[in-house]
């Protein structure tokens, strides 16, 4: 009987290596900036040199939250939920995002639910508008235009 719990055991401590095994990433685009050169910037870089990267397209990885008057992506690393230290995510309705291959929209209802991407790690193409600090003005910049999301 105690080898039949040792299996389980093993079992229940190998499930997330095996489930990691399917990352299958989703990727989100939009025809309008394909001739677009984006620059890819680590997250802190960018925030530290938002004045040289105002109104040039990036490309920068970092947790991306959703909520009641907030769209921001904060650096995955140091992730602290602080206006201050994060970027407004601002899609615009010009771009639309779709899923590759399909023509399934980023935020169509699909499989009994919206896109999941609160709390996620993602690779976001757009603008960089130093200006525009989003809901009651509290974050450091925005990630406007957005072309592009890798989940």
């Amino acid at each position: 009987m105690t080898s039949v719990y040792k299996i389980y055991i093993l079992l229940l401590l190998l499930m997330p290596v095996m489930l990691s095994c399917h990352n299958h990433k989703k990727v989100y685009a939009s025809d309008c900036d394909n001739s677009i050169t984006f620059k890819k910037v680590n997250y802190a870089h960018l925030l530290d040199s938002l004045n040289y990267y105002d109104q040039k397209y990036v490309e920068v990885t970092g947790r991306y939250t959703t909520g009641k008057e907030r769209s921001a992506l904060f650096n995955d690393s140091l992730y602290i939920i602080r206006p201050n230290l994060a970027l407004w995510v601002n899609f615009s309705t010009d771009c639309p995002l779709y899923l590759s291959g399909t023509r399934v929209g980023f935020f169509d209802y699909d499989n009994g639910g919206f896109t999941r991407i609160n709390n996620h790690t993602i690779r976001i193409r757009g603008k960089v508008d130093r200006r525009n600090h989003g809901y009651q003005k509290q974050y450091k910049g925005c990630i406007d235009h957005v072309s592009f999301i890798e989940l």
